[in-house]
């Protein structure tokens, strides 16, 4: 706009004023209106698919580092299992060359450590068992993670079709935006059911 009277206005100054004075190009203006709606609602939903994509992420991360510390647990209890076998292996060796008021004694502690070893056993395997429900907790939670991640990308996505379907006024992307946004909507619905 100049400052003698002659006035210069854009394309998006142009749809301003006709919005404002009721005008605009009747289907042009509804299908304005529809595809800014749509794009709010489906960038509202994808940012909270984005946050639940993230926070499956965080999960899965935690659960694999708590099956990594049960696992070591696991380790360290086979260890001492092996520890209390080599005892065993040499309460053996000095029961057989043991003369034979000795042997007795030697053969309580072969029998001590056998009982031992089979306490060991138990947590040891328990400790593995707790691992590996961890592991399976840890990919289920990143499988959901790919499935929050799929639907927002998918509904990005559909907010740029609304965005190139606004500018070429083109009815075929505003159709594409709205197959897209369903799509992008099923596969949040197959992560919040864990599918």
């Amino acid at each position: 706009m100049s400052g003698h009277g002659f006035h210069v206005h854009g394309p998006h100054d142009h749809e301003l004023e006709h919005a404002q004075q009721g005008g605009g190009h009747g289907d042009h203006s509804r299908m304005t209106n529809q595809i800014a709606l749509f794009t709010a609602i489906i960038a509202t939903v994808g940012a909270l698919f984005g946050y639940m994509g993230g926070a499956t992420q965080a999960n899965a991360g935690l659960y694999k580092n708590n099956a990594a510390i049960k696992k070591t647990e696991a380790a360290n209890q086979w260890n001492f299992f092996q520890a209390k076998s080599t005892k065993q292996s040499l309460a053996e060796l000095a029961r057989d060359l043991a003369p034979e008021d000795k042997k007795p004694t030697y053969q309580a502690k072969m029998d001590r450590y056998e009982k031992e070893k089979g306490e060991i056993k138990v947590v040891a395997d328990k400790l593995e068992a707790e691992a590996t429900e961890w592991d399976r907790q840890s990919d289920e939670q990143m499988h959901q993670h790919h499935r929050w991640a799929q639907s927002t990308t998918v509904l990005q996505v559909s907010i740029a079709l609304a965005a190139i379907a606004l500018l070429t006024k083109k009815k075929w992307l505003e159709v594409a935006m709205f197959a897209a946004g369903g799509v992008g909507l099923a596969v949040g619905a197959m992560a919040f059911l864990h599918l």
